[in-house]
């Protein structure tokens, strides 16, 4: 018989606590903590169910970097998840303030620097002629096909800012989102300049988001990350935010494409001979930020920044002028 009187009064409240919680659902104390005792202990490779993730790289070669090549991948779209998470945390919240503004930019911030410094993993951690022969087997399936990646862009700024620069002037004031998406920029990258045709890699995508690309569009409309400083009242906060978003810009918009940039140089291109990306992607002029210049908050950059969008990183990184 367990002598009341030594029970810790914490553990007292908080079965008071525990029982005024099961009596909103109509359930009651007792059954609870009988359910509880004869519970199974909770192992960790459960919680994150080891055995299913490691079941999960299913290689189409014998190549043994393959699995280097898919692991990075899933691991980047586990990430991709990570920051889209915390984009709805910044969207759904209600009297948002600076700080929590902040606190959530910080952590995207880590996310996409783990991403673009992580890049080497792919640049010099596969063995050149194994990545040349197991990526024909991996056609016509791209990772510009990534769908997490296409709704972090259209969740971080105002759609008007992720079209083609060609035709930006021309549609600032089309509401029509259906007929607006036709132009967004990374559709370019996989269309044929010669014939304008469509790659079967961006009909697949097409087919399968479009219309989700669509209705996200208009869900983000007025939430997306710019939205929402633009409704924050200045405060301390406010500054430190700004510079936030300023470094979120380049880390996805310069970093992160240029470090794709520098593993396609080192794949894809041979004694000066560019070779296709496995969707027929057109790499060497989707990738560089000089060519699609996009930026998510040009309000927030000046004229001569803007001007030098990612050159600086191609001169230090790959040793060349440019961008």
């Amino acid at each position: 018989m367990i002598d009341i009187s030594n029970i810790n009064p914490a553990i007292i409240q908080k079965l008071r606590d525990l029982e005024a919680k099961y009596e909103l659902t109509g359930q009651d104390l007792m059954s609870n903590l009988e359910g509880l005792q004869v519970a199974n202990y909770l192992k960790y490779w459960d919680y994150i169910h080891l055995d299913t993730l490691l079941s999960l790289q299913n290689t189409r070669t014998d190549f043994a970097d393959e699995k280097i090549f898919i692991i990075y991948h899933q691991i980047t779209e586990l990430y991709f998840q990570l920051i889209l998470h915390e984009i709805q945390q910044i969207a759904t919240r209600q009297h948002l303030t600076a700080q929590f503004f902040l606190d959530k930019m910080l952590r995207i911030n880590r996310y996409f620097k783990n991403l673009a410094y992580s890049f080497d993993i792919m640049v010099d951690g596969m063995e050149f002629e194994q990545f040349r022969q197991f990526r024909m087997a991996l056609l016509p399936a791209s990772g510009f096909q990534s769908v997490q990646f296409r709704k972090i862009e259209l969740c971080a700024t105002d759609f008007i800012h992720l079209i083609n620069k060609d035709y930006q002037t021309k549609l600032t004031d089309v509401t029509n989102t259906a007929l607006a998406f036709k132009y967004v920029y990374w559709k370019q990258g996989a269309t044929d300049e010669n014939t304008g045709k469509e790659t079967i890699t961006l009909q697949h995508f097409l087919e399968k988001y479009e219309e989700e690309f669509v209705d996200l569009i208009d869900k983000y409309e007025k939430k997306n990350l710019w939205q929402c400083y633009l409704k924050l009242n200045e405060d301390e906060s406010t500054a430190q935010l700004k510079e936030a978003l300023r470094e979120f810009d380049v880390l996805i918009n310069i970093n992160w494409r240029l470090s794709h940039f520098r593993s396609a140089v080192r794949y894809l291109k041979t004694k000066g001979v560019a070779l296709e990306a496995t969707g027929g992607t057109n790499w060497q002029k989707y990738l560089p930020p000089r060519f699609q210049k996009i930026i998510f908050y040009p309000e927030l950059w000046t004229l001569e920044e803007k001007e030098d969008w990612g050159r600086g990183w191609v001169t230090t990184q790959l040793g060349f002028g440019g961008g």
